[in-house]
């Protein structure tokens, strides 16, 4: 127990901001000292008078629990016997003027259920956790290759149910969570969930992005011990559990960080640095070593004491630049005169360097909206640490396409291309968030052009592109079965929606595509840079289709899966996809409502979208098509050369094929000039081998003739073609550091 009280070592490593341990230190502290069990109280408040702590064990009068400042680290301490878990208690902080200030615990590991805002005393040893399975896997996997589909959730309004005229609330607690979001995320195929609001927050309305207890579990939902249970049962149910992080601001209450010793002491002094205009909040000063230890031990302490997984980091941009929301004459130029908050990319190199040293396994996630270079990249590398970043720009491209009227994508199409020019530039997660649905931006359901079924249409073809496109997945809750009305924090989510056939439609598909990103690793391959993506047609914009392929990185297109989206409410019974080797393809998901039945499609020789095959999908209105690659297929490398007889042969299959060709007359105005292609097999007798067994970048990236000669030539060329693609380099360079 001694370890309790503040050592010299305690007070150096504090004010050098490396104490990663300091809730260990400071906060309420059940405990026995020479036999006698009470709390042992910790608090840092350098410029303040005098201390005292008061609570419901002695009647919220602290004149005979004054505490002592024995330190020159600006710690006050006191040990008070006979009081319990359990207990209410706040400090009064008297200032130099003489003010009393009654404070909330900054350190303290549980709160009272607002109205109230006092501490509560929390004893958080002793839980037996039943995770080791997940913590041991977790450890010995690689998060980059493994897939992630984020659902996104405010506990509070997932589900409620009142309980009584006094219930105003309608809470689900941690324990009913555990018991049915646990098992509605898993059964949806959710890899990790990411919960809103759990640090104490005292303002319903802010969604906890404005939090007082940095280091307590909101009391709306039950007790520390009962979160804990709520994070083991879904790691034992194999899903991942992120929070929301907050270290960018704090609110301005009376009980809070706020002046807390009659000083800014958490924030910073100068308002133009010190308060968010906007939000009405003040700013962490990032340049105090003992802030910044604050925050930093708090990231620690959620992973260590709640094994959570992950940190998503709200508002990152507001902390990397001074003159975030704010007019010219408002912020205050760093010391080069830019706009760049130094200290606080500083604190985010110290934040991810500690955390990747101390819990490799665990990711930081940032939410940033700007095009602040390298923020996936390790400090080494100039970068910021973060392990993902939010692909804030996709998404604004992404929801204004698919809420255009038809007639007018076409004039839109880049907008759902661009995307991809710099999918690789960063580690993304793709997110459709709560931010997206509130204060009149409508459902995503709503946000769809057209009439009432063209609206449930639009919104899977448009899930589904995003299911196809590089990066992680977040969705937020409500949206995977068409929430009507947009999102509150005071109301459940509209669960009696699923009462009818199109919602429910809706909930089954997405559900289906989960399971199928799970299913196929070329879905959720973003290590291999632009090696896991090539676009079949980018440019069909006056149709407003989009095709591309999905690849593992392996040769011959080895696991890879096809995706075509047709967004306009126009069916194209003829449509026509190039693909890059022969075989047999097959739907592995269609839009379409009903449709289950197996369907394969056949590659022709015959060249389309610049490659030598193509396989003929009938697309419906707004319908979107993923179709996986054959099983069995040639290899360009390693190959002996083939015999003159079985040259023959496959030249003679060929002739056959042709045939085939020119007596199907439904595609007969695209599959023309037979004769011709016949002819060109004839000429290619000693290459035939070569050219069914083509590498398929290589014809990708020609010119999109059908000359042997040239394909043979830029086999050896194939790498460089493909290095030159954007970003490449600059990715599987970024891979590779992480993965040392």
């Amino acid at each position: 127990m001694e370890k309790r009280f503040i050592t010299d070592d305690d007070c150096y490593l504090f004010g050098q901001g490396s104490h990663y341990e300091i809730f260990e230190k400071l906060g309420a502290h059940v405990m026995t000292i020479d036999g006698v069990k009470g709390t042992y109280f910790a608090v840092w408040a350098p410029h303040a008078k005098s201390v005292s702590v008061v609570g419901d064990f002695n009647d919220w009068i602290g004149y005979n629990h004054n505490m002592e400042m024995n330190n020159p680290s600006g710690i006050w301490e006191l040990f008070i016997p006979e009081v319990t878990e359990g207990s209410l208690y706040k400090y009064v902080v008297v200032t130099q003027s003489g003010d009393a200030l009654y404070k909330a615990d900054p350190y303290g590991f549980w709160a009272e259920k607002r109205p109230g805002n006092a501490s509560r005393i929390a004893d958080i040893s002793g839980y037996k956790w039943g995770d080791k399975k997940w913590i041991d896997e977790k450890q010995h996997t690689n998060h980059y290759e493994k897939p992630m589909s984020i659902y996104e959730v405010h506990p509070g309004s997932w589900r409620k149910e009142y309980k009584g005229e006094g219930d105003e609330d309608g809470f689900y607690d941690y324990r009913r969570l555990a018991d049915e979001l646990v098992s509605y995320v898993k059964e949806m195929g959710y890899t990790h969930v990411e919960l809103m609001g759990i640090s104490e927050y005292p303002f319903d309305g802010s969604w906890g992005y404005q939090v007082v207890g940095y280091y307590a579990p909101t009391s709306r939902y039950g007790a520390p011990k009962d979160f804990m249970y709520l994070v083991d049962q879904f790691h034992k149910n194999g899903i991942g559990v992120i929070l929301d992080w907050v270290p960018a601001h704090f609110p301005r209450d009376a009980h809070g960080l706020a002046m807390f010793d009659g000083t800014p002491l958490y924030e910073y002094a100068d308002t133009r640095k010190g308060e968010h205009p906007d939000w009405g909040t003040k700013v962490f000063d990032y340049s105090k070593t003992e802030v910044s230890n604050f925050l930093i031990a708090n990231a620690m302490f959620w992973v260590e004491k709640y094994h959570i997984d992950g940190l998503r980091v709200d508002a990152v941009a507001s902390m990397l630049y001074l003159d975030y929301g704010r007019r010219d004459g408002q912020w205050c130029p760093n010391i080069y005169g830019g706009n760049q908050n130094l200290e606080a990319i500083e604190f985010f190199k110290h934040l991810s360097s500690i955390m990747h040293q101390k819990h490799p396994d665990v990711y930081i996630i940032a939410e940033e909206s700007t095009a602040w270079p390298k923020v996936t990249y390790p400090p080494e590398a100039d970068g910021l640490g973060f392990s993902y970043k939010w692909n804030m720009g996709w998404m604004h491209d992404f929801l204004d396409y698919v809420k255009l009227d038809p007639y007018f994508k076409k004039f839109n199409h880049n907008k759902m291309t661009f995307g991809i020019t710099y999918a690789f530039s960063e580690d993304f997660i793709l997110v459709l968030s709560h931010d997206e649905v509130v204060h009149l931006k409508c459902s995503m359901l709503n946000k769809m052009p057209g009439l009432t079924g063209d609206k449930f249409k639009n919104l899977k073809t448009a899930y589904t592109f995003m299911f196809g496109h590089p990066g992680r997945k977040l969705l937020f809750m409500g949206q995977e079965f068409a929430q009507l009305n947009e999102w509150s924090e005071k109301r459940s989510l509209d669960w009696y929606l699923l009462d009818e056939p199109e919602h429910r439609d809706v909930q089954e598909y997405v559900k289906k595509l989960l399971h199928i990103y799970k299913k196929y690793p070329a879905l959720y391959t973003e290590t291999k840079g632009y090696d896991a993506f090539e676009w079949i047609n980018a440019d069909d914009c006056d149709r407003s289709i989009f095709s591309f392929i999905r690849k593992t990185g392996e040769d011959d297109y080895k696991n890879a899966i096809g995706c075509v989206y047709n967004f306009t409410p126009m069916e194209k019974p003829d449509y026509i996809v190039g693909v890059p080797k022969p075989g047999t393809y097959k739907r592995i998901i269609t839009t379409e409502t009903g449709d289950t039945k197996e369907v394969k499609y056949k590659a022709e020789p015959g060249e389309c979208d610049g490659l030598p095959y193509r396989i003929a999908i009938p697309l419906r209105p707004l319908e979107a098509v993923m179709f996986e690659f054959p099983k069995v297929g040639s290899k360009l490398t390693d190959k002996k050369p083939a015999s003159k007889k079985s040259e023959d042969k496959k030249l003679a299959d060929k002739k056959a094929d042709t045939k085939k060709l020119e007596d199907k007359k439904p595609d007969g105005q695209k599959l023309t000039d037979k004769k011709a292609d016949t002819k060109k097999i004839e000429d290619k007798k000693p290459d035939a081998k070569k050219l069914e067994d083509k590498r398929p970048d290589a014809i990708k990236l020609t010119d999109k003739k059908a000359d042997t000669k040239k394909l043979e030539d830029k086999k050896s060329d194939t790498k460089k073609i493909t290095d030159k693609k954007a970003g490449n380099k600059k990715s599987a360079s970024k891979k590779s550091k992480k993965k040392k």
